[in-house]
Parts: C-alpha cells; sequence; structure tokens
C-alpha cells in the first residue's frame, strides 16, 4: 500500500511539474510581442477620428466617381434619344 500511495504522490508532482513548464511556456509566448508604451501610443479617439477622416475622403471620392459617371451616362442618354429622333443624313 505504501508503494502506491509514493506512486500517486510522484505522479502529482509530474503531473504538477508538467503544468508549469507549460503555463511558463504559454506566457513566454505572450510576452514576445513588442509593447509600446501607453505615453507614445495614441489615443483610442484619435485612432476613431483618423478612422473616420479616411473614410470621409474615400466617400468623397466615390460621390464624385459616381457623379462623374452619371453625367457621363446621362449625356450618352440624351446622345441617344437624339439619334433616334433625328435622320442619319440631318447629322452630317
Amino acid at each position: 500500500m505504501a508503494s502506491s500511495s509514493g506512486f500517486v504522490v510522484q505522479a502529482a508532482v509530474v503531473l504538477l511539474a508538467v503544468q508549469l513548464v507549460c503555463v511558463g511556456a504559454a506566457e513566454a509566448e505572450q510576452e514576445t510581442g513588442t509593447v509600446i508604451p501607453a505615453e507614445s501610443r495614441p489615443c483610442v479617439d484619435c485612432h476613431a477620428f483618423e478612422f473616420m477622416q479616411r473614410a470621409l475622403q474615400d466617400l468623397k471620392k466615390t460621390a464624385f466617381n459616381l457623379d462623374a459617371r452619371t453625367e457621363l451616362l446621362v449625356l450618352r442618354a440624351e446622345r441617344r434619344a437624339l439619334c433616334d429622333c433625328m435622320p442619319t443624313n440631318s447629322l452630317l
């Protein structure tokens, strides 16, 4: 009976050692990244403001492109309507 309780104690010690090694490896893996001090990091509001500025610029570009594309399509439609109404020999 004494030998089986000794085995249980040894198994518990080995299991505890394995757990400590695994936890230490996991912590070391998390610490490998670079940490930027809080003083040099921009605040969350600054990031949000920069993001919103970029989004607004993208929206302005998109609106301009849509405006130009719409104008081109309207001109094409007007030209087609004009060409459909007039005989081809009067356009020359």
